[in-house]
């Protein structure tokens, strides 16, 4: 299959090549396109076989559930069973955005879509070719990172040409994206319907001040943009699934997708965590013993602090002042680290950002869990 690229202009995306690209997914194929958050791989989110496609193409589990892609929220009537007050405020609050939302399905969102589940994820994107793109093409696209499975998540058109080319028909190029990490994942498929809930709750043990189980309040299972302070603040209580960012790799957490090692270099990648000064220190001397056994080592760290390092490839990911920078810039580091022959990859904890959840998933789960506490 060839492979080819069409660049947009990502504002105001050229409507022939839109058109053109929703062909593609109208005849069940596959399309990869860039949202705010990172690179997709689109296909129509109603069609078994085009979801089937995805899988293929990424050599992803098909346990793994795709997340769904609209452009209206009134598209949510045609693949959510029960749609709860705290949907319609969260969508109110964060869509178009890096939000998704998960809902009992209804018969027309296929399992093959949902990687076997009753449940489907869903979000708007708030990319303008995205939506476009989700508007010509019928209104519902499920779209993984167009990604092999497994390695870094695009933020690149060329990221996904690397993995992608010769298994899919088109790309479409919008340049670097925003955001850089994947959507924050709430899980809202338990939620009984108990009219406006938007109240504060005294914690998640038992029952809360409104009188909701815990299994009533709200579980982010992936940490992304949209923190779990943000979300609080519309909606009152909600849970984090410990399994997410678990140091423990046999504690396992409930969305299926991350159970998986995701976003892997191809070199070992070990995250350094403590006094930044003895971090620096530690990381020097593994370079140095690295480097009398021929191995190249990668540091990756922050702008502030990439004068304390004596590595072959020091590669700074954002900066501490511009946190949002870091979730920018990780994957085209991890990724950058590959094409300059890293043997060894030594990073620098980010758990104090703000979005420290979502940027030390992505490195724990990088790193296979492994952590070296200083």
């Amino acid at each position: 299959m060839i492979t080819r690229i069409e660049k947009i202009n990502p504002q105001y995306p050229e409507k022939d090549r839109i058109q053109a690209a929703a062909a593609i997914l109208r005849d069940g194929g596959l399309v990869a396109f860039p949202t705010e958050t990172v690179y997709g791989l689109g296909a129509d989110a109603l069609r078994p076989e085009a979801a089937k496609r995805i899988y293929a193409a990424k050599g992803r589990p098909s346990d793994n559930p795709l997340i769904v892609h609209i452009a209206d929220f009134n598209a949510l009537y045609r693949i959510a069973r029960e749609i709860p007050p705290q949907a319609k405020a969260l969508a109110d609050a964060f869509w178009p955005g890096p939000l998704t939302m998960i809902f009992q399905k209804t018969e027309a969102v296929p399992y093959e879509t949902t990687g076997g589940l009753d449940t489907v994820a869903v979000r708007m994107p708030s990319h303008p070719a995205a939506l476009a793109l989700i508007r010509e093409s019928g209104g519902y696209i499920a779209a993984p990172s167009a990604n092999t499975s497994g390695r870094p998540s695009p933020t690149l058109a060329k990221h996904v040409w690397e993995d992608l080319s010769g298994k899919i028909p088109l790309i479409l190029d919008g340049g670097e994206v925003g955001i850089g990490i994947e959507s924050t994942i709430l899980d809202l498929s338990e939620i009984a319907m108990r009219g406006d809930d938007r109240r504060t709750a005294d914690g998640i043990s038992g029952r809360d001040g409104g009188g909701r189980s815990a299994e009533e309040i709200p579980m982010i299972l992936r940490p992304g943009y949209i923190t779990k302070e943000m979300i609080a603040d519309v909606i009152g209580a909600v849970r984090e699934d410990p399994g997410f960012l678990a140091a423990d790799a046999q504690v396992r957490p409930k969305a299926p997708g991350m159970k998986y090692r995701h976003y892997a270099p191809k070199a070992e990648l070990v995250i350094v965590s403590g006094d930044p000064r003895k971090v620096a220190e530690r990381i020097n001397a593994l370079a140095e013993e690295n480097h009398q056994r021929g191995e190249k080592t990668g540091v990756l760290c922050a702008l502030e602090s990439r004068g304390r390092y004596q590595a072959d490839i020091v590669k700074y990911i954002g900066s501490r002042e511009d946190e949002d920078s870091i979730a920018q810039g990780l994957y085209a580091a991890l990724r950058e680290m590959d094409a300059l022959g890293a043997d060894r990859i030594y990073a620098e904890s980010f758990s104090d950002l703000r979005i420290g959840s979502a940027v030390m998933n992505r490195l724990r789960k990088a790193a296979g869990q492994h952590i070296m506490e200083i």
